[in-house]
């Protein structure tokens, strides 16, 4: 009897712990489903906060939005607050402000065979940014390729002198060029310039004694003009001379004055020609 009370009271203090071992696990389980709950809640809010990113853009002022619904191009949109539809649209930024490009180095051959190294600057933008999206690939990589092509031919096409006296001209005409190959893609080049022509020393040194043989021309010409001028006014003014002899006298009379104001020591007084002309006539009879 003492044991069945033992086993009865065992029992009796048992219920109680698996009772409480159930509530436990109750209370686990709607812990979990309450983690599991919030997590899936943060990422649905995490995925909208995403989803309203991609859909709202703000252009700029000098930007336009090229957008493509289903991989078909809707509309050119902006500038201000533009909505996309997600997982729809998608869009392209463009910038219509004027972009500065610069054309590497070429090297170039003239029309009189003279190598040089022209390097040169492109400015351009674009008009119509649904072209430079959809009719070209890479609109700045392909206008600087056509710069360097049309850069080499015009200045091949051309002499030395004329890229040296002429770059205006050249300029105007590239310009023209790479703007008639750009206009499908909604692109207008505004200018272009050539910025340095890199010459052979060579050719330097021909160009360095070429100018200065021409300096040398323009001086003796000038000199010889010079000398013709003068000798015009020393005719005039050996004709007046002799209508009035007494002029001889007094510019006689100035050149002592000029060479005295110099304080020489040396005094040259000029004999006139006449005088001495009455002498030889004087010899001459008493011969």
């Amino acid at each position: 009897m003492e044991v069945g009370r033992g086993n009865a009271n065992m029992d009796t203090d048992a219920f109680p712990t698996k009772k409480f071992r159930i509530l436990l696990n109750l209370n686990h389980k709607e812990t979990n489903m309450e983690a599991v709950i919030i997590t899936f809640l943060f990422f649905v809010f995490l995925f909208f906060i995403i989803i309203l990113f991609s859909m709202i853009k703000v252009m700029r002022e000098y930007e336009r939005g090229v957008i493509f619904r289903l991989g078909r191009y809707s509309q050119t949109k902006g500038p201000g607050l533009i909505i996309l539809i997600p997982f729809v649209d998608k869009m392209i930024k463009v910038s219509l402000r004027t972009l500065v490009m610069d054309v590497p180095s070429q090297d170039i051959v003239t029309k009189d065979n003279i190598s040089v190294k022209v390097n040169a600057v492109v400015y351009f933008r674009v008009l119509q940014p649904e072209k430079a999206v959809i009719e070209v690939q890479d609109f700045l990589f392909a206008t600087s390729q056509i710069a360097q092509t049309t850069l080499r031919s015009v200045l091949g096409q051309s002499e030395m002198d004329e890229l040296l006296s002429e770059r205006d001209e050249i300029n105007k005409k590239l310009a023209v060029i790479i703007d008639e190959h750009t206009e499908p893609w909604g692109i207008k080049v505004s200018n272009v310039e050539v910025k340095q022509i890199d010459l052979p020393i060579e050719m330097q040194r021909a160009m360095a004694r070429q100018a200065e043989a021409e300096r040398e021309r323009r001086a003796k010409v000038i000199h010889a003009d010079g000398e013709f001028q003068a000798s015009q006014r020393l005719a005039d003014a050996a004709e007046v001379i002799q209508k009035q002899p007494i002029s001889l006298q007094l510019r006689y009379l100035q050149t002592l004055t000029e060479i005295a104001t110099e304080k020489n020591s040396t005094i040259i007084f000029p004999l006139p020609i006449d005088l001495i002309t009455q002498f030889m006539k004087m010899v001459e009879g008493k011969k």
